[in-house]
């Protein structure tokens, strides 16, 4: 009777699994660098027609480890028609995940048995209770690397800032913790992010060092700086980037003015200061601004008028650059959903050990985020600012495009 028991080998079974899924992995990619150099060509492999646009010249190997193990693709080599692969860096993306996701259940406080269970899920092996600290480090060790990288973007001339304060836990107290980040336009017109560092607090001191380490790392040909107000960032863009100006985000410049204005009239005033940031120039902004300020006065809004005037200069700066950019750097929008998407991600964390881990996991998410069609596709036409003098101190700007 004992004969006829099938007895199952349970760790040949997963490690034939494994290897399953590991060469589909490797099969699919390979499918698809084939298909894309179909596409490139205009034919598939001995293939002849008269729309041909080059001929295959056999392949090279490269190894890329994936969640599922290590892979071994075939990349097309071609003649006449440059070979640019985008499934390999699509992957890296998806694998970029990984790391985060492990950060995130750290730092979540996620159990040792979930973890285990998760990390079997994503890596193809159950990871021991002594080994996830390991992993946990190189996995910091891979975005530090990230952060610290040389800047070759070439000139950035806009560059966008600003600071995220989160929770951490110092000595049995709680005390906020600020992350600094900047996000570039560089000279081919996309977004990039260029920085991430523990800030403390938004002081002089720390915007100092932000702006130095940015600066040694290659940040170069800043022409404009966008961001909230702060008088640590302020005092410091002239000693670090003394050519640069400064536009404060115009958002955030009507929320200052809103606080000291009664709610029944805020979508009011709001029609009123959107109408000073749509003039076609510096003359006719500061012209408005006179007649909305008299406005807010009668108004018996006092403070709000006082606001206006005072902060005015400060918010039309963008006017000295290519109109075509202008709804674009007024604002600082484009960092803004950023945090939006941080703020997220870091809620389920509540409360980080220490700053190190605060700042890990919001450049896991901006890593993440960059690596997407965020950071890959044009997002501003540089063309506008390469064709155009940037008048100083003038009202007016004179546009050069041929």
């Amino acid at each position: 009777m004992s004969d006829n028991i099938i007895q199952l080998n349970e760790q040949l079974i997963k490690t034939e699994l494994k290897e399953l899924v590991r060469s589909s992995v490797e099969d699919t990619l390979n499918a698809l660098l084939d298909k894309e150099a179909d596409e490139l060509l205009n034919a598939s492999k001995y293939e002849r027609n008269a729309s041909r646009q080059g001929y295959r010249s056999g392949h090279y190997q490269r190894n890329l480890t994936t969640t599922s193990g290590d892979v071994t693709l075939n990349v097309p080599k071609l003649k006449g028609v440059p070979f640019e692969t985008a499934i390999i860096e699509r992957y890296r993306r998806r694998e970029c995940s990984v790391e985060e996701a492990l950060i995130e259940m750290y730092l979540a406080g996620v159990s040792v048995r979930r973890v285990e269970d998760i990390t079997e899920a994503l890596w193809g092996t159950k990871v021991s209770p002594g080994t996830i600290s390991n992993l946990n480090k190189k996995a910091y060790e891979h975005i530090e690397k990230w952060r610290n990288r040389p800047l070759k973007g070439g000139t950035y001339p806009y560059v966008y800032v600003d600071g995220i304060f989160l929770k951490r836990c110092w000595g049995g107290e709680f005390e906020n913790v600020s992350i600094l980040i900047a996000i570039g336009v560089n000279e081919d017109g996309s977004r990039e992010v260029i920085g991430a560092a523990e800030g403390m607090k938004e002081d002089k001191d720390s915007w100092k060092n932000f702006f130095l380490w940015l600066k040694g790392r290659g940040l170069k040909g800043v022409r404009l700086i966008i961001g909230d107000k702060s008088l640590g960032m302020l005092e410091s863009i002239p000693e670090v980037f003394p050519e640069a100006k400064y536009q404060r985000c115009t958002v955030h410049f009507y929320r200052n003015i809103f606080s000291v204005t009664p709610k029944s009239k805020v979508k009011f005033v709001a029609k009123m200061l959107k109408a000073i940031h749509a003039s076609e120039n510096k003359n006719a902004a500061r012209e408005k601004a006179k007649q909305v300020a008299e406005h807010l006065r009668d108004m018996k809004l006092k403070d709000a008028a006082k606001r206006l005037e005072e902060g005015l200069e400060e918010t039309i700066t963008y006017m000295s650059f290519p109109s075509e950019h202008w709804s674009r750097i007024r604002t600082n929008n484009t960092i803004e959903r950023l945090n939006r998407e941080i703020r997220r991600r870091t809620r389920v964390v509540g409360t980080f050990p220490d700053g190190n881990a605060a700042l890990m996991l919001v450049c896991a998410r901006l890593r993440h985020v960059a690596g997407t069609q965020w950071g890959a596709k044009c997002y501003l036409n540089m063309k506008h600012l390469d064709s155009m003098e940037v008048i100083e101190d003038q009202d007016d700007y004179i546009d050069f495009v041929s």
